[in-house]
This record gives C-alpha cells, structure tokens and sequence, in this order.
C-alpha cells in the first residue's frame, strides 16, 4: 500500500480573507504559530535550520542578468535526484534560491533533459558519490553521466576551499546566511520548503530523510566560489550599454 503526505497551510485554506488568516495566526501563542499555521512539527532543539520561514522567504522577481549563477545536484533514485539553482546577489553577498527540483527513479538522460533548459553554461556542484559507478551507467561514474547528457559539471566534488567537505560546517554555513538575511528562497518553491520544515537531528544526528534539496543547497553553497553570469546574458549587457565585450570570443 503506497502513501502520500500532503501539506497544508493557513494560505491553502482560502475560505478565509487574508485579514481573517492574520488574525488567527495573531491569536496564535507565538511558539505554537509555525506549528499550528503552516504545519511544521515542534521539532524544538532537533531543527537543524530553527529560521522562521518569513526571515528567508522572497517573491519570484527576474533575477539580474550580471547576478552569477551556479545549479547544485544531489544523486538519488528511490530516495529523489534533487537540483537547485542558486543565484548571487555578490555587493550584499545574499544568496537565492530560484529553482528546484525534485524526483525519483530518472537516469541522468531524464534529469538532464528537465535541467539542461536551466541553461547548458550553468555550472553544477555535485557530491562525492558522483564518483561512484552505477548499474545504469555500466561502470561509468555517475557525476561523468551527467556531464555527458549535456550538463556543465564542475571538474572536482563539492568542497570547502581548503578541500574539506565538512556537514556540519556547510550547514552552519546555510544557518548562518539565513540568521544574517543573506539567504532568500522564491515562495514558489514548494518542494524546498516541505524538506525545510521537517530537516531535523535525533540524538544530534542529521536524519537523512526527505532532505535531497536540503543537500543539493549545501553543495551549492559549499561551491559559491565556482558561479558564473551567463555569458550571453553579459553580452547582450554590454553591447545594449555601448561598452566593449570582454567576453566577444566566448564560444
């Protein structure tokens, strides 16, 4: 027997006006309002990111065209594959989260064709066992598929500039950006903030449960370093401004 979780807010239920949801919410003890409003389990200590979403939530907005960009995967197959793209806001040094992406049991020929529309210059952190082989790959590495169905994969493993690949330290590094509102994620992304919601500890552990986008962030904050702008983009910028191209020979 196969099962489904949906959740739902105070927003899904649409029978109330928006003034009438603010005043429930309002009337709401303040520790119980993420619980009550928006379903998100009193975790308590074992919340691995304890933000509350209004601090990190954004409006879809069209991201500038000199913003660098860089898309972070996380392999899966029972448990999703899962990418994100992340943009760079670089003068404030805040992060975004502008796309998601979710899914099970899909070689790397199917997540590629929902990705590649992304764009084929974008960048992808990915993690260490992407040099792994696989059964689907015949004895490829899985990080090699990827590259070979058309995605930009960068040349090494998700890693610290020193090399480290430190969890605990990339997650402090996520914690950190969100308390210091330098951390965005678009409202319309679902997916990201379902795992948001219920990423937790037990016993100081990370549960590795239902966190795929939360890992693919990580990879792609780890590698922030590596985000590019799109060349075309910065072209079209240039040429529109009557400036010379530095980028005339990109190919």
């Amino acid at each position: 027997m196969s099962r489904h979780v949906t959740f739902m807010t105070i927003d899904d239920a649409e029978h109330y006006t928006v003034q009438e949801r603010a005043d429930i919410i309002s009337a709401y003890p303040a520790h119980e309002r993420e619980a009550r409003a928006k379903g998100i389990p009193a975790l308590g200590s074992g919340r691995i990111f304890p933000v509350a979403e209004e601090l990190i939530v954004c409006e879809p907005f069209r991201l500038p065209r000199y913003w660098p960009r860089i898309g972070a995967l996380d392999f899966g197959w029972d448990h999703p594959s899962a990418a994100v793209e992340l943009a760079w806001d670089t003068e404030p040094d805040v992060v975004y989260i502008s796309k998601a992406n979710r899914a099970s049991q899909q070689t790397p020929a199917m997540q590629a064709i929902t990705l590649k529309p992304w764009g084929s210059w974008l960048p992808w952190a990915w993690p260490r066992d992407g040099r792994r082989e696989t059964l689907e790959g015949a004895g490829i590495a899985l990080a090699k598929q990827y590259g070979e169905h058309g995605l930009n994969m960068l040349g090494t493993h998700a890693q610290f500039s020193d090399g480290s690949v430190s969890v605990e330290a990339g997650l402090m590094d996520m914690l950190d950006r969100m308390q210091s509102d330098r951390f965005k994620v678009f409202s319309t992304l679902t997916e990201w903030f379902e795992e948001f919601r219920l990423y937790h500890r037990k016993d100081g552990v990370v549960v590795k449960l239902r966190d795929d986008l939360m890992s693919a962030t990580r990879y792609g904050v780890m590698m922030l370093r590596e985000a590019v702008v799109d060349p075309a983009e910065f072209k079209a910028a240039r040429r529109s401004s009557g400036q010379s191209d530095p980028l005339a020979g990109f190919r």
